[in-house]
């Protein structure tokens, strides 16, 4: 069933039907997904580095160009840890992709170049002087990443935040964290936003391409259970405290931490943690492993089945009019 169209300034910057992006989660993340979500009235974005080779992330954005004509974006994490990111930046340029949301560094270059194309950049934010900043150097919208958001979070609730950043800044702001039904959805349009991105949600879908163990996971556990763990990209990462997550603990060690106060040595450090991390990851979320790290938010405290994209966006976008009436 269609649902009317949801007018907000983010719909009208991407012209899309519905104020939500299916946001992009590092290895999770999909062109199956993404179709399906452009497909069902949204917009989504996936991570350059889900892909090893440019070749393999070209690959990626020509089979989502083939399938459908509808905006959708790529995330790049914009400081020095990224040793692929002008090489990401150029492909995403000459493949013209609708937008860049950009994380974890300056995206001045990434706007400065992306301007030129006619290319938007949305650049997450966690308070409101970094806010400003991008502001001022040019960013077409702000997400605000809250405490509630998955994957490298925030620490202010979503209504500390967004009003924040819609009071003080200019542009479109678009909450990050907690979104899984139309009530979140309406919650954060109300507090101000332009818009959502959601991500947790759609790791229980069918599309998703995860191993079974950890859409399981999403299903079984709640809320309570998300932790921040800073061992494995040594920026903290919020991750389901699975029995294997309890065993090992969530601070890195001693020595991590002392060098990672070594401006020299700090990027270094990062690389090699996430490196490790990384492979970690990579394991758990496609191997039936019990060395479990299953990235994810809050939000899997109203998961409870696994449904298609199409259906997700549809229970959202229904709940989301219901309560409107």
């Amino acid at each position: 069933m269609k649902y009317p169209p949801i007018e907000t300034p983010l719909t009208k910057l991407l012209d899309i039907d519905y104020p939500i992006i299916m946001a992009p989660m590092f290895l999770v993340s999909s062109p199956k997904m993404i179709i399906e979500a452009l497909n069902s009235g949204i917009t989504a974005a996936f991570p350059a580095l889900n892909y090893r080779t440019d070749e393999e992330l070209r690959k990626a954005i020509d089979e989502i160009k083939a399938a459908t004509v509808k905006p959708f974006g790529i995330n790049l994490i914009v400081n020095k840890s990224n040793l692929k990111y002008k090489s990401q930046l150029e492909t995403c340029i000459d493949k013209k992709v609708d937008f860049i949301i950009t994380s974890l560094g300056s995206p001045e270059e990434t706007i400065n170049r992306c301007k030129e194309h006619g290319i938007k950049v949305f650049c997450d934010v966690v308070d409101l002087k970094y806010a400003k900043k991008v502001e001022a150097l040019g960013a077409d919208a702000l997400i605000a990443v809250t405490s509630l958001a998955g994957g490298h979070a925030g620490d202010k609730k979503p209504d500390e935040l967004i009003p924040e950043l819609v009071k003080e800044c200019n542009i479109p702001v678009i909450g990050a964290g907690g979104v899984t039904r139309g009530i979140h959805l309406k919650n954060m349009l109300d507090l101000g936003a332009a818009g959502v991105s959601a991500g947790t949600v759609f790791i229980a879908s069918e599309e998703c391409e995860v191993s079974d163990e950890y859409k399981k996971a999403i299903l079984k556990y709640r809320g309570k259970d998300i932790v921040r763990t800073d061992k494995i990209s040594g920026t903290p990462l919020t991750v389901i405290n699975t029995p294997y997550v309890q065993k090992v603990g969530t601070k890195a060690g001693p020595l991590t931490k002392l060098l990672l106060k070594n401006k020299r040595l700090k990027k270094w450090v990062k690389l090699i943690v996430a490196a490790r991390g990384i492979k970690a990851i990579e394991k758990a979320t496609f191997g039936g492993s019990y060395k479990s790290f299953w990235v994810a938010g809050p939000g899997i405290e109203h998961i409870n089945t696994i449904r298609p994209v199409k259906q997700i966006v549809e229970n959202i976008i229904k709940e989301y009019w219901e309560l409107k009436k």
